[in-house]
């Protein structure tokens, strides 16, 4: 968006000066004149203060699915296209969407049709919206497709959010074990370790071995932050930029214990629920898996969508190359297989998608309830350790006494 300054006069002949937000010149006139300012001079600013920084072009998933929702609920009720991006763009909290709705509702505005105006936003429109949309315009069926697109973007969010609860509680146990760790190391054992000495007390093993991790993280705490920052920091680059770590990344964590079942859960339920509402609103099955493939946000999953793409493509089945596949369950090859036999693929993937989001939500409770005693216990046995560490060369100095 850029900033125009502006002098003009209003309808009462006053002498107007100030700024104006706008696409372009033109718009910022006709804005201009919408407020009751007859503009006589209008440049675009070029002041710091006026340049718009944003960290990140992305829109946050609630907001667009805010926006989703309050899209299919205007178009039901009669609004066109045009009005209905005029009124969202006004009203949304997003800068990068809100910039993005002004754009299209320009190019709607001079001929072009929707889907092909937010596609040239791919960082803001995801190609799960823009082929669904594309679909809805040519069968006529727009606020059926929007108002199906709200149901599953809110469905996922809702999702996310959950897997994301499950996840938080032990991050927070885990950084606070840390810190009180480190504390202990730092502050508490090297004074009293100081006292053992002056007393002449004999350290037992457990006391030894605390007192050189203490002694290691006083004198190397900057070798161990460095250390801790460039694996992190190798690790996001190796995650961002490197497919096949990025791969085995995704791979270790439907591994992992615990959490991998619910990592399992979440991503069939996206997948899934992709795919329910691709098929519903009529989008051709190749296509659908090329943008579901894209969307899952798992690349484990992901490829074996690619390869039930190519199945289809040799005139295969699409569960095929499921059924090899040890990330998909019996349960949803079979069902599935029946949606594929009787034509009523879509309301079997959606069958499918309910069910595991309903087990997210109970793996996450189960999670919740066996990870908060879990973390508890091993908060206290290492802290225990350090303090026995402190306490038995006091009873060896008391026996001594």
């Amino acid at each position: 968006m850029t900033v125009f300054k502006y002098t003009g006069r209003t309808k009462t002949g006053m002498t107007k000066k100030g700024t104006v937000d706008a696409p372009n010149q033109k718009l910022a006139i006709a804005k201009l004149r919408s407020q009751g300012i007859n503009p006589r001079e209008i440049v675009e600013s070029k002041s710091i203060l006026h340049k718009e920084i944003n960290i990140g072009s992305g829109v946050k998933h609630q907001d667009f699915v805010i926006y989703c929702r309050q899209f299919a609920t205007l178009i039901r009720a009669g609004v066109t296209i045009v009005d209905a991006t005029n009124i969202l763009a006004r009203q949304t909290v997003s800068k990068p969407l809100k910039k993005a709705l002004e754009e299209v509702e320009e190019d709607v505005r001079s001929g072009m049709s929707f889907s092909q105006a937010v596609v040239k936003h791919p960082k803001i429109f995801p190609d799960l919206f823009v082929n669904m949309m594309r679909s809805g315009e040519a069968t006529g069926n727009i606020d059926e497709t929007l108002e199906r697109l709200a149901r599953t973007m809110e469905k996922q969010y809702n999702i996310r959010k959950k897997v994301q609860s499950a996840l938080t509680y032990p991050a927070v146990l885990l950084v606070l074990m840390f810190v009180v760790v480190a504390f202990l190391l730092i502050y508490i054992v090297p004074s009293f370790i100081a006292s053992f000495d002056e007393m002449g007390a004999e350290l037992p093993w457990i006391t030894v071995l605390t007192v050189k991790m203490s002694d290691f993280i006083v004198q190397y705490w900057w070798l161990i932050l460095a250390g801790f920052a460039i694996a992190i920091g190798t690790f996001q680059f190796l995650f961002k930029n490197n497919k096949k770590f990025n791969y085995y990344v995704y791979y270790a964590l439907l591994k992992m214990p615990i959490f991998g079942s619910l990592f399992q859960k979440n991503a069939l339920a996206r997948l899934t629920r992709t795919l329910a509402t691709l098929f519903g609103s009529a989008v051709p099955i190749l296509q659908a898996l090329a943008i579901s493939e894209k969307v899952s946000g798992n690349p484990v999953l992901g490829k074996i969508v690619l390869e039930s793409r190519n199945s289809l493509e040799k005139g295969s089945t699409l569960t095929e190359p499921w059924e090899k596949s040890w990330i998909f369950p019996p349960l949803v090859t079979s069902m599935t297989e029946i949606g594929e036999a009787t034509g009523s693929l879509d309301y079997m993937l959606e069958k499918i998608a309910d069910f595991y989001e309903e087990e997210v939500d109970r793996t996450v409770d189960t999670l919740k309830a066996l990870v908060e005693p879990l973390m508890i216990l091993i908060l206290a046995l290492v802290v225990g350790f350090i303090v026995a560490a402190i306490m038995m060369p006091m009873f060896s100095l008391y026996e001594q006494l």
